[in-house]
């Protein structure tokens, strides 16, 4: 799909999505649970809609009674019996959170996925599975094994997607010897990983941090069902807040201020770049990368540390916003986990837009298109995790035209 946005100024209030990242977390412990949970205030994205998948694979059964609510009643993972292939569509967070799941009953598993997505490193995985004698191979159509897997000691670069850890996270409590999980070197986006614990500890499980760099997962616990409601997306509203860190008079709701999502930085950061201040670290929040990339270009530049990750999501984020913003006329120089963007006159691009089939970088360049009106191909994209997004962009005055 096309879309073709006019020169337009954002004005309204634009309520935040439920967060994609919660509720990847509460639906798959909700199908570790024996018994039914509510999960409310979800919305089945792309990626969701890959969780629900496989959650149904190793026979939970989920039922969207509302639009916005899913009930959910687990299974004991131990005598689960995979007897169907894990779609995993092209959801990062899927694959790596079913890995540990579909090991866990010692029964042969086979994952697919999108190409791009068997692409993404799964080294953490492949190690484990070398230390506990795990069958594992990946190919360019899927990731098989069969476990089972042990509870233990778990050593791991902190520097490695905090994915992988959460995947380990919630199986490990339901062995039945204790754990610990090692992480090894700087520790990126560990508010991911908080996040994990918070939800495993909602379904009364218990898991923590017993230094800055180890996790201690005590064995033989057993979840609970839950009623729950999942907060705002801080990731999903990063578009609206650089609309109105930019100036324009738009006001986001429904987040929480508190919350344990790493990317409520979204704020600083663009006030940050807003004052010609300090280097950005996205160690911490890689998701952020193309709308601040964006909001840079669009203001007075910036330089960004940490972004060595944004190389392996749904595209090569740096590689693509590198790409798009020449076409605005700004030149943006790439090294290894830094980025640098000079001050540029953004001028309307002379051809279309690439959405590179990646969420954030169609939304970056939403944003950008504001300004500077445009279009952009394969707008689809935000699927993934923000369905609804242009319509929201519509009820702030945006004008948008929609083409096949």
């Amino acid at each position: 799909m096309r879309v073709i946005i006019e020169k337009s100024n954002p004005e309204g209030v634009v309520c935040a999505p439920p967060s994609k990242s919660m509720t990847h977390r509460m639906l798959l412990l909700a199908g570790l649970c024996e018994g039914e949970s509510v999960i409310e205030n979800v919305e089945l994205s792309d990626d969701v809609a890959a969780t629900v998948g496989c959650l149904r694979a190793i026979g939970a059964d989920v039922t969207n009674p509302t639009k916005t609510s899913v009930k959910v009643r687990g299974v004991d993972i131990k005598s689960i019996r995979p007897s169907s292939v894990f779609d995993c569509r092209e959801c990062g967070s899927t694959l790596r959170f079913f890995i540990p799941v579909c090991m866990v009953s010692g029964a042969p598993a086979e994952l697919t996925g999108s190409p791009r997505l068997l692409q993404r490193p799964l080294g953490a995985y492949e190690k484990i599975a070398r230390e506990q004698n795990i069958g594992f191979s990946v190919n360019e159509k899927s990731v098989n094994f069969k476990g089972p897997l042990h509870g233990g000691t778990f050593e791991l670069p902190g520097d490695v997607s905090s994915q992988f850890v959460s995947g380990l996270l919630f199986v490990l409590p339901l062995l039945e010897d204790k754990s610990v999980i090692r992480l090894t070197g700087k520790v990126e986006s560990r508010p991911y990983i908080d996040m994990t614990l918070d939800a495993i500890k909602r379904f009364g499980g218990e898991a923590r941090w017993i230094s800055d760099r180890e996790l201690l997962i005590p064995g033989r616990q057993t979840y609970h069902p839950v009623n729950a409601l999942i907060e705002g997306d801080w990731s999903n509203a990063a578009p609206f807040f650089a609309m109105q860190y930019y100036g324009w008079d738009v006001d986001v709701k429904g987040l929480d201020t508190d919350s344990k999502q790493g990317d409520r930085v979204i704020t600083d950061h663009l006030l940050n770049l807003s004052s010609k201040n300090e280097p950005v670290d996205l160690s911490d929040a890689p998701d952020l990368g193309p709308v601040e990339f964006a909001f840079a270009a669009l203001k007075y530049g910036g330089r960004f540390t940490g972004v060595r990750r944004l190389r392996f999501k749904e595209s090569d984020r740096v590689a693509a916003m590198a790409d798009e913003l020449r076409k605005f006329g700004c030149s943006m120089s790439c090294s290894v986990n830094d980025v640098r963007i000079g001050e540029c006159d953004i001028r309307t691009p002379d051809c279309v837009l690439d959405g590179h089939n990646d969420h954030r970088i169609v939304m970056a360049l939403s944003f950008l298109c504001c300004f500077t009106g445009g279009a952009i191909d394969g707008a689809e994209a935000v699927n993934k995790s923000f369905p609804g997004f242009f319509k929201e962009l519509e009820k702030l005055k945006v004008r948008i035209t929609y083409e096949a």
